[in-house]
């Protein structure tokens, strides 16, 4: 029994593989023809996705039985833009039985960051420049920058609490739909969500990830003295 276990543990790690942006594109150029999957909206992957891959939303109701055309009998490789989505789409296909599926944790955040091949259907805006966003920036005032994404569960956990500091005024709240600005994501090199930056002068602040209210105001009691 004990042996089974082991082997069963063994064999469930094996499944779990995840590779870099850099090792995909690697992968990618020796084996064109790899079933590669993004499971973004239809319109995320039309303004941008990997060459070659093919579109199947996590979140439509169709998830299921478009991913049944797929080959489980082949490693399948699956994205979306910084890891979340994907996470859940993977689990979900070694659930309904494939064997071998690589995930890209970084998605298209990190290979647009790494200045990767990218193809579009549509032409999209690539939103604010670095210089753009800097002038956002107010250089005698606290600002708090809140980087986030709609679909972004943490984003959207934290975004009540935000709302509610800008409210109160104590600092500038600027918030920067990550989506829709490609090209200050790579500048700034941001490959995850959420991103909160604090500043004032010289003082600053930055936090990747999921961020209590209760800590928030405490960076920005301290950033604020």
């Amino acid at each position: 029994m004990y042996k089974h276990l082991l082997l069963l543990l063994l064999g469930t790690g094996a499944c779990a593989q995840k590779l870099s942006a850099e090792e995909l594109s690697k992968k990618l150029e020796a084996e064109p023809q790899v079933q590669l999957v993004d499971v973004r909206t239809p319109s995320e992957f039309k303004a941008g996705h990997i060459p070659n891959a093919s579109n199947i939303d996590v979140r439509s109701p169709q998830f299921n039985s478009m991913v049944a055309t797929l080959d489980k009998s082949k490693p399948v490789y699956i994205y979306c833009l910084s890891g979340g989505r994907s996470s859940s789409a993977a689990n979900k296909l070694r659930e309904m039985g494939f064997q071998e599926v690589i995930e890209m944790p970084g998605g298209m955040m990190e290979w647009r960051n790494k200045s990767l091949p990218e193809e579009k259907l549509i032409v999209k805006s690539e939103g604010l420049s670095l210089e753009e966003y800097r002038h956002m920036i107010p250089t005698n005032l606290p600002v708090l920058i809140d980087f986030y994404a709609d679909w972004c569960a943490p984003c959207k956990k934290m975004k009540p609490y935000i709302e509610a500091i800008e409210k109160e005024g104590k600092v500038k709240v600027i918030r920067i739909d990550a989506d829709q600005n490609p090209r200050l994501m790579k500048e700034l090199n941001i490959v995850g969500l959420p991103v909160i930056k604090l500043q004032k002068g010289d003082k600053t602040w930055e936090h990747v990830g999921f961020v209590s209210e209760m800590d928030l105001r405490a960076q920005i009691a301290e950033i604020t003295k």
